[in-house]
């Protein structure tokens, strides 16, 4: 549990809940008697124990006060059985029985740790209708439970209220509404707010800090964490493993590794001991950079100091060692990591299936996936979509295909992915009469074929020269309520290119800039590539300064068939000489 929710757990006993039930004067009733030892032990054992002694205090002859309802009640927050509380509140109305400000402040907390806040607003009318007045704690439970509902705005309208009249913010109050404001990326707001509280002589703790610092890492203002950091060490208040930790994580995702280890060394010689999470965030974000050998580093330097690797570290340094597709250094993690004692996750073998089937090594692949289930562990859309695209790539589609079949028979159903990795591989092997039948039966599934899966059939018919297929899966996007990419455009002029169509593809290429979707440098390149190709010197020639005047290159290709057409290089020799600068790379 959170350290917020904690608190807001224990908002009763913050206030010393003896001193309003310390001098409760019980009946001479067998349920007083009961009672009197709860007082003296200060605790219910149970639910079961605070039931029997409601319906003995209901049921005796006075029904026991209020005070006695209100000490079971908060008992019962404590072991966080609010719909309890308020189910046995009716039945205590039911007897006539009046609330008093601790009962109904104890209604308010259930109701907001329910997520019912609006229901614990309506309350605080009842309050003053019985001549009451909330205190400052009542109404931090309020704001505490709209920002539990992320009624953040309503929060600090609330606040704003509350002081308005008079009231004083506690530090927990404080410490409510300035991690609210975090919350939503008001941080300005939030750091206000607690130069307040310094103003009022309210001295806030380390949680409203970090809860700020916090906030400036996620937007990316590292330099001013740091800078709020040294500010409250001067002041005396003492980081800790959350403000590192949190520090630590906006470094690395800043690509600032010195000064995340500099921090880290810091940490140690300030006695805060670094904790998983600490190290998961130095070993994912080095990972993420590519720097995997340190990361490992930083993985043995964890455990030679006592602290065992989880399964996030292990993961974690395994997708680090298959993004550069160095399969064997991470299935020797995965051996280690299963020495150890620690449990893979299917997110662990799905990394190394991954991995595998990109090297197209599909024989170790399935032999993981045979494993998962003798360990308890189910496959997911993830998984068998990795296998696919990998039986494609390494056996072909048809390969693909009987494995996917297999799996539909096992009951296992498959995604839109899935789908579109058998597609794709149909068409990369011409077989697009078979894409089109999985695209009718993903539709028979009930499965809507998102953008890039028109893409890949529109690509598949070119291939085979179906020109007018091609146009007609275009024409029905905008009915699919789908709209042409940038990539739909490339593959659709590419297409009309090679067909010799190159006054379609100038109109689609044009087309393009009307329908709010700009050209980007492969658009001119493949379209300058179909002139040159077809020997249109001067369409090419326009093209290209018009690429180079949109801050576009030339890739390979097109250098290559400018460099082999003379007339081309003529003309561009020519311009040259006249200070037309193209550029072409």
């Amino acid at each position: 549990m959170s350290t917020s929710s904690g608190r807001c757990l224990s908002v009763f006993r913050l206030r010393r809940p003896m001193d309003i039930f310390g001098s409760v004067s019980f009946s001479s009733s067998k349920s007083s008697t009961l009672l009197r030892g709860k007082s003296k032990s200060d605790s219910f054992h149970n639910i079961d124990d605070c039931l029997a002694s409601f319906n003995l205090m209901l049921h005796s002859n006075p029904p026991s006060a209020i005070k006695e309802f209100s000490k079971l009640f908060s008992a019962l927050v404590r072991m966080k059985h609010y719909a309890t509380v308020i189910s046995l509140s009716k039945q205590m109305e039911m007897f006539e029985i009046s609330h008093n400000i601790y009962s109904l402040s104890i209604l308010i907390n259930c109701f907001c740790h329910l997520d019912h806040v609006d229901i614990g607003y309506s309350l605080i009318g009842k309050i003053f209708k019985l001549g009451f007045k909330p205190d400052i704690v009542t109404l931090t439970t309020l704001i505490h439970g709209l920002c539990r509902e992320d009624k953040f705005g309503k929060a600090v309208d609330l606040f704003d209220d509350i002081v308005e009249k008079g009231y004083q913010p506690d530090v927990y109050t404080y410490t409510v509404i300035v991690n609210g404001l975090c919350k939503i990326g008001k941080t300005n707001i939030a750091f206000g707010i607690l130069k307040r509280m310094v103003e009022k002589g309210c001295a806030p703790d380390l949680v409203p800090y970090n809860a700020i610092i916090d906030s400036l890492c996620k937007d990316r203002f590292v330099t001013e964490a740091l800078d709020l950091f040294f500010k409250i060490k001067s002041k005396g208040i003492l980081p800790d493993v959350v403000t590192y930790n949190t520090l630590i994580r906006g470094l690395c995702m800043s690509s600032r590794w010195k000064e995340a280890f500099m921090l880290l060394n810091q940490m140690l010689r300030a006695n805060v001991t670094p904790n998983l999470i600490t190290f998961n965030t130095l070993v994912d974000g080095l990972c993420r950079e590519g720097k995997v050998s340190k990361a490992h580093g930083a993985v043995k330097l964890m455990m030679h100091g006592g602290l065992e690797p989880d399964v996030i570290t292990y993961s974690s340094l395994m997708d680090g060692y298959c993004v550069h597709n160095q399969v064997d250094q991470a299935r020797e993690i995965f051996d280690l990591m299963v020495s150890k004692g620690c449990t893979p996750t299917v997110v662990t073998y799905n990394i190394l299936i991954h991995c595998y089937c990109k090297r197209k090594r599909i024989g170790e692949a399935m032999q993981l996936l045979d494993e998962m289930p003798c360990k308890g562990l189910m496959p997911d859309h993830f998984t068998y979509n990795s296998l696919i695209r990998g039986l494609c790539k390494a056996k072909g589609p048809w390969a693909a295909h009987k494995f996917f079949k297999d799996l539909c028979a096992s009951g296992h159903s498959p995604d839109n992915v899935t789908y579109s990795i058998l597609m794709d591989g149909f068409c990369n092997h011409r077989s697009v009469d078979m894409a089109l039948d999985l695209f009718h039966e993903m539709q028979k599934n009930l499965l809507k074929p998102h953008l890039i899966i028109y893409n890949t059939l529109i690509d598949g018919m070119f291939k085979v020269g179906k020109v007018k297929d091609a146009k007609e899966l275009l024409s029905r996007l905008p009915i699919e309520g789908l709209y042409p990419d940038v990539c739909t455009y490339n593959t659709m002029v590419n297409g009309l290119c090679k067909e010799g169509l190159l006054d379609e593809a100038l109109e689609v290429f044009r087309e393009m800039e009307g329908n709010g979707c700009l050209p980007n440098g492969c658009s001119y390149n493949v379209i300058i590539q179909g002139y040159l190709r077809h020997n249109d010197v001067s369409m090419a020639y326009q093209l290209i300064e018009e690429m180079v005047g949109k801050g576009f290159s030339a890739d390979a290709t097109t250098v290559e068939l400018v460099v082999n057409n003379d007339l081309l290089v003529k003309k561009l020799l020519s311009c040259s000489k006249s200070s037309q600068d193209v550029k072409l790379k």
